[in-house]
C-alpha cells in the first residue's frame, strides 16, 4: 500500500477500527521503529528513577515493619510506615475519592501525562522489554522480517533468549508484586522454602509471573488500548483546552512529498509516515488525539528530527491544546491549569491532614446479643458488654475500661486485662452495673472511657438498659 493510499485509509476509517486489528478482527503486531530525542531521553533518565523507587521500597523498613505494604489478602496496609485496618474504611473511601478527583482534574488539565511517563505499563514496556527486543531481534525491519521467518535454527536461538530473559524479568516483577502484598521477607521466605509450605504463597508468585510475562511479550498495547480504563474515560475528561501529544494541522496541511517544487500553499508536513512509524500503539496523530494515545512523546522526537532535516521549524507535534493550535497561540500555564492544581493541592493536604490526624488505637463497644439487663439484690443493673480495640501500632497497649461520669458504678472485665498486641484486634467481654436509681429512663446512654496508662485513648457511648 502507498504512502498516498495508506494516508486516505487513514483519514476515512481510524475512527471506526483499532490501529492494532485488521478488517477481519485479526491482530495487527506493531513494530515501532526506535526513535531517539529530547524527550525519550528524558523519560528514560525519568523511568530509571521510577524503576529505584518500584524496586526499593518493598526493602524500606520503618520500625522493624515495611514502610509500604498492601496486603489485601489480610486486608492490611502499612503506607508510610502507618498502619491501616478494615476499621480505617472512611479514609480509604476519603482516599480513593480524592484519587478519582486527582485523576479528572489532572487529565482535564494535563491529559495523559501519566501514561507516557509514569504508568508501571509503559516504563517496563518501553524502557525494559522494548529495550530487550531491540537488542535481540534488531530494529523495526528485522523484527518484522524474523516474526515472518520461518523456524529455523538463527529465529529459534533469537526466540529461546528472548523469552528466556523475559520470564526471568517477569519472575522477578512476580516476586516484587508479592513483596508489596506480604513484604519483603515474607516473599524471600516463600521463595526459599519448599513450595509445599507454603502453596498460596508459591502460587500468587507463579500467576503473577505468568501474567507480566503473557502481558509484555505479547499483549502489550493491547492492555492500554483494551483492558486498562483510564484510556476509555478520557474522551470525556479531555476538552479542547487539556494539553495533550498534538499535531499542528494549521501549521502542517496540506501534507505535501518533499520534493524540489512544493506549491506555495503545502504545509510543513511532508507525509513522511516517521511519526507513524514510531508509535507503540500504531496510530497516526495527526489524526487528533484518539482512545489509543498514551502521550509517549515518540512522535514528537520523530517529528523533530525530521524537521531538523528539511530546516523547518520543531514543534509541528508537540505539547498543545486543541484550543491553542485552532488559534494558533503558544501553549503556555494558564490560569485555568494554575486553579486546578490548586484545587488537586488542596485535595492532597486534606487527605494527609486526616491520615496524619486519625486514631493510632480504635474502641469499638456493643451490646452483648441475645442479652438485656438482669437486676441483683442490692438494686444493681447490670449490661454485658462487647469491646473490640484495634491496635494500628506497633507497640503493645494495656487498656483499662472506665466510666466517664460518676455512676457510682461498678464495671468488671471478664478474664485477664486487656492488653493489645501490636498490629492487632483484641475483644473481650465486660460487665457494667449501676444502681437503679442512676437510670432515669429505661435506655440511658453513658460514656465508657477507653485508657491505657495515664492516657485516654477515646471515649465511647453505649445504651445501658433497665426495667
Amino acid at each position: 500500500m502507498s504512502k498516498n493510499e495508506r494516508s486516505i485509509k487513514s483519514q476515512e476509517n481510524f475512527r471506526n477500527r483499532l490501529s492494532s486489528v485488521d478488517d477481519k478482527g485479526k491482530r495487527i503486531f506493531i513494530f515501532p521503529k526506535l526513535i531517539k530525542g529530547r524527550f525519550y531521553k528524558y523519560r528514560t533518565y525519568f523511568s530509571w528513577f521510577l524503576l529505584v523507587i518500584m524496586f526499593g521500597l518493598p526493602f524500606i523498613k520503618y520500625n522493624g515493619r515495611p514502610f509500604i505494604m498492601l496486603n489485601v489478602l489480610e486486608r492490611k496496609f502499612i503506607i508510610f510506615g502507618t498502619v491501616f485496618w478494615p476499621q480505617d474504611f472512611i479514609l480509604f473511601l476519603l482516599a480513593i475519592i480524592s484519587l478519582i478527583l486527582f485523576i479528572i482534574l489532572f487529565t482535564v488539565v494535563f491529559g495523559r501525562l501519566f501514561c507516557g511517563w509514569a504508568c508501571p505499563q509503559t516504563v517496563f514496556m518501553e524502557m525494559v522489554f522494548r529495550k530487550i527486543e531491540y537488542w535481540i531481534d534488531g530494529n523495526a525491519v528485522q523484527q518484522k522480517r524474523l516474526a515472518k521467518a520461518p523456524w529455523d535454527g538463527d529465529k529459534i536461538k533469537k526466540r529461546l533468549l528472548k523469552y528466556t530473559i523475559f520470564i526471568a524479568i517477569a519472575f522477578i516483577i512476580g516476586n516484587l508484586l508479592m513483596a508489596y502484598i506480604v513484604g519483603v521477607d515474607e516473599t524471600f521466605t516463600i521463595i526459599t522454602s519448599s513450595p509445599t509450605e507454603n502453596w498460596t504463597g508459591f502460587m500468587l508468585v507463579l500467576a503473577f509471573t505468568g501474567i507480566t510475562f503473557f502481558n509484555f511479550a505479547y499483549f502489550r498495547e493491547q492492555t492500554c488500548i483494551v483492558v486498562c480504563p483510564y484510556g476509555r474515560i478520557q474522551g470525556v475528561l479531555l476538552d479542547q483546552k487539556s494539553i495533550v501529544v498534538a499535531y499542528d494541522h494549521q501549521r502542517g496541511e496540506p501534507r505535501e512529498l518533499p520534493k524540489k517544487q512544493r506549491s506555495e500553499n503545502a504545509g510543513d508536513c511532508i507525509d513522511c509516515y516517521a511519526c507513524v512509524d514510531v508509535c507503540p500503539t500504531g496510530i497516526d496523530i495527526r489524526n487528533g488525539t484518539q482512545l489509543e494515545c498514551v502521550n509517549c512523546t515518540a512522535c514528537i522526537d520523530a517529528c523533530d528530527e525530521v524537521m531538523d532535516k528539511i530546516h523547518k521549524p520543531r514543534g509541528l507535534i508537540r505539547y498543545a491544546s486543541e484550543h491553542d493550535i485552532e488559534h494558533q497561540k503558544e501553549t503556555k500555564i494558564n490560569a485555568r491549569a494554575i486553579a486546578y492544581s490548586i484545587v488537586l493541592a488542596l485535595i492532597v493536604g486534606i487527605l494527609s491532614f486526616l491520615l496524619t490526624t486519625r486514631p493510632e488505637v480504635q474502641a469499638t463497644i456493643i451490646k452483648s446479643r441475645g442479652t438485656l439487663y438482669s437486676v441483683s439484690d442490692d438494686n444493681y443493673v447490670k449490661n454485658v458488654f462487647n469491646v473490640a480495640i484495634v491496635n494500628k501500632t506497633y507497640d503493645e497497649f494495656p487498656i483499662e475500661l472506665k466510666m466517664s461520669d460518676d455512676w457510682n458504678a461498678r464495671l468488671k472485665v471478664v478474664g485477664n486485662q486487656i492488653v493489645v498486641a501490636p498490629e492487632s484486634i483484641t475483644e473481650g467481654i465486660f460487665y457494667l452495673e449501676i444502681p437503679m436509681d442512676k437510670l432515669p429512663q429505661k435506655s440511658t446512654e453513658v460514656g465508657i472511657q477507653v485508657w491505657s496508662g495515664n492516657k485516654m485513648i477515646e471515649e465511647v457511648d453505649v445504651m445501658f438498659l433497665r426495667p
